[in-house]
């Protein structure tokens, strides 16, 4: 039996519907949590200075329960399997891509192709928590002999699956100096503070971007794009690329203001449409990090409805927060910030002119060097952990868990298009030209992308609240002490 499993398949306890706040959190009206949520920063311990507003706390940091803490990490994970109810032929005839998603596990949080590229990190008095992303198998074991309903869920449960997906990057509490370019305004003075529990989102771009690459690539015959480096101009290397440039200035044929990617070659070669092009430059878009944000909104709710202060805001700037360097007074997250190294001199804007995080060694890498030896590497990786066997569409008996009866799964899977070789391949060459031409990968956004945000769960200085607002403004959060019984 696997660890994961003997952790979580132990049978539930008898206390169960005992512990009120469990009992509690499950009849809170979603409704109620939605109109209700609102941002409440102080949290207990914490002084404020503003005048005739001012108050001077008398209590100690007040940390959340191990129990309240578990709830969140769980809901920032997976929740089952995902569904596949979309058609697989096109009413004009010929396949559809049947076969988009990078994960077959569902989250809490709706992801584009499923993605789930969004990594969480915790940080609390304890230190910094990587929340793992588990996929296939491992995720389903982590599930174990859970009920399906989270409501029927044990306290020791909640513990245990929180315990399956954590794991500790530091021993301390991030910190940086109180000044600006690290904090910024009024978070210097109330934020992060000791008795805080923050969640903080990065999300992995390497992934998606080739998957993003891999579909658009899918489309039918006709309508596949010609990828341009609109940041360079033409530059040609082959015979091909020399004759077209030639023709260009000749005023034989039509100018190539860009670079397009796989040369005159590819334009030529019938696979792409040289009239339907798209530039690098929109690489922004290959993110899927509004998932991040469905997540945080989710975490809100379940915050109000624990009745805890929740608070999204401004996180420690990038890049700071992703390095850690004692020396400097930064105890940040410890990424590896990677110096691009372009093949050639040339002009980029940033971030392709800056140093790409890539990962964590060890404990969260992107698809890209130092990582894997080339970029051809990467895109089998993305391949592979699409169709090999313990992949979204290869491991049949996961993938199965989502239908009534597997012969349901088994035709989807024998219906379903994959990516073609020359996808695959075109999605090489335009991985290898970006690593090639900057040096990094990818270059038009991080590797690791920093929405900037994070979200800080407290309990709240109730004193505080109780001498200057509204009581209906914290109704529920007057009800955790006796709810949840930790004070």
């Amino acid at each position: 039996m696997s660890e994961i499993n003997q952790l979580l398949s132990e049978p539930l306890a008898s206390d169960i519907r005992q512990h009120p706040g469990l009992k509690e959190l499950f009849r809170y009206p979603l409704i109620e949590a939605i109109v209700e949520r609102r941002t409440r920063r102080l949290a207990r311990g914490a002084s404020v200075v503003a005048g005739e507003l001012s108050h001077t706390s008398q209590n100690q940091p007040d940390p959340l329960s191990p129990l309240e803490e578990a709830i969140l990490i769980v809901a920032t994970g997976m929740t089952g399997i995902t569904t596949h109810d979309g058609p697989l032929d096109k009413p004009e005839g010929g396949k559809e891509l049947g076969t988009p998603f990078l994960n077959i596990v569902a989250r809490s949080g709706s992801s584009a192709d499923n993605s789930q590229a969004t990594s969480f990190f915790m940080i609390n008095d304890e230190g910094i928590w990587l929340i793992k992303r588990l996929k296939g198998r491992e995720a389903l074991a982590a599930l174990g002999d859970l009920p399906p309903k989270w409501e029927d869920w044990s306290e020791e449960h909640w513990l245990k699956a929180a315990a399956a997906v954590k794991h500790k990057i530091s021993d301390r509490r991030l910190d940086f100096p109180r000044i600006y370019p690290y904090y910024l305004g009024w978070n210097k003075q109330i934020s992060n503070l000791p008795g805080t529990t923050l969640f903080f989102p990065v999300v992995d771009c390497t992934r998606q971007y080739i998957n993003v690459l891999l579909i658009l690539l899918s489309e039918p015959d006709g309508q596949k794009p010609l990828f341009v480096d609109d940041w360079q101009k033409f530059r040609p290397k082959s015979l091909a690329d020399w004759a077209a440039w030639a023709g260009m200035h000749l005023g034989l044929s039509p100018k190539i203001p860009y670079q397009p990617i796989g040369g005159i070659e590819r334009v030529k070669g019938g696979f792409v449409n040289p009239n339907n092009t798209v530039p690098l430059g929109l690489a922004h878009a290959m993110r899927t990090d509004h998932e991040c944000f469905f997540i945080l909104q989710n975490l809100m709710l379940i915050g109000q409805a624990m009745g805890v202060g929740g608070w999204v805001h401004g996180a420690v700037f990038q890049p700071f927060i992703l390095e850690h360097n004692p020396a400097k007074e930064w105890y940040g997250l410890g990424f590896r910030m990677e110096p691009p190294t372009p093949t050639k001199s040339i002009w980029a804007p940033p971030p392709a002119s800056q140093p790409n995080p890539v990962g964590i060694d060890g404990v969260l890498e992107g698809l890209c060097p130092p990582y894997i030896s080339s970029m051809d590497e990467a895109v089998d990786r993305v391949i592979e952990e699409k169709y090999g066997n313990q992949g979204a569409y290869g491991d049949k008996d996961v993938f199965a868990r989502s239908y009534q009866a597997k012969s349901s799964a088994e035709a989807f899977l024998r219906d379903a298009e994959p990516h073609s070789q020359e996808a695959i391949q075109y999605t090489k060459d335009i991985c290898n030209y970006i690593y090639d031409t900057y040096g990094r990968f990818p270059a038009h956004v991080d590797a690791f992308f920093v929405p900037g945000i994070w979200l800080q769960f407290s309990h709240l200085e109730m004193e505080y609240y109780q001498k200057y607002y509204d009581p209906a403004l914290f109704r529920r959060q007057a009800q955790h002490a006796e709810l949840w019984g930790d004070r």
